[in-house]
């Protein structure tokens, strides 16, 4: 028995590191800020829209049928300081190795803000999942995009769901080729 409660376990475990869990502190920002933008989809919710969504293209509706879910929080502030860098270190701790890579990390004690970016790798060349961290001094953002993503896939989410407009490489040129 308690072994394969471990092996039930242990095959759970990847389903529950692949969602980012913000701490209820982190949620309550909202409260404080003075605009807030709260975005979750789940993989129902993505399915419907795409389905309802008469301006999507086929490319849009495969990419998000692969997805399970995006979440966005983003929180203005009136002043500096109305969250603490616990609150971001509490959603930065979730992604630790072998799952997740961080690819890409920005401190400055001079400027405005910090960023991070962490990959899950999916194999054969797909994304499990992508992270976006950018902490400023009046300004908190997560994006988290879960599920089967093709990196050129990720700049046909720009400029949907509160996610900004992406201009890489081959996803670029295809969307402007597409138009």
């Amino acid at each position: 028995m308690r072994i394969a409660i471990l092996v039930l376990a242990a095959g759970l475990a990847p389903l529950c590191a692949q969602e980012i869990k913000l701490p209820a502190n982190v949620e309550k920002l909202a409260e404080k800020a003075e605009e807030s933008v709260v975005v979750t989809l789940d993989s129902n919710m993505l399915r419907l829209f795409a389905k309802f969504d008469n301006n999507a293209d086929a490319a849009t509706k495969k990419m998000l049928a692969g997805l399970e879910s995006i979440y966005v929080r983003s929180f203005q502030f009136k002043f500096e300081d109305e969250y603490k860098p616990a609150d971001v270190e509490s959603v930065r701790s979730q992604f630790q190795a072998p799952a997740w890579s961080r690819i890409v990390g920005v401190r400055s004690k001079n400027s405005d803000g910090d960023v991070d970016v962490y990959l899950k790798d999916g194999g054969n060349g797909k994304l499990a999942g992508i992270v976006v961290i950018a902490a400023e001094r009046r300004e908190l953002t997560f994006v988290s995009i879960v599920g089967s993503i093709e990196p050129e896939q990720l700049a046909d989410l720009g400029g949907q769901f509160h996610i900004p407009s992406l201009e890489m490489g081959l996803g670029g040129a295809r969307r402007r080729e597409s138009k």
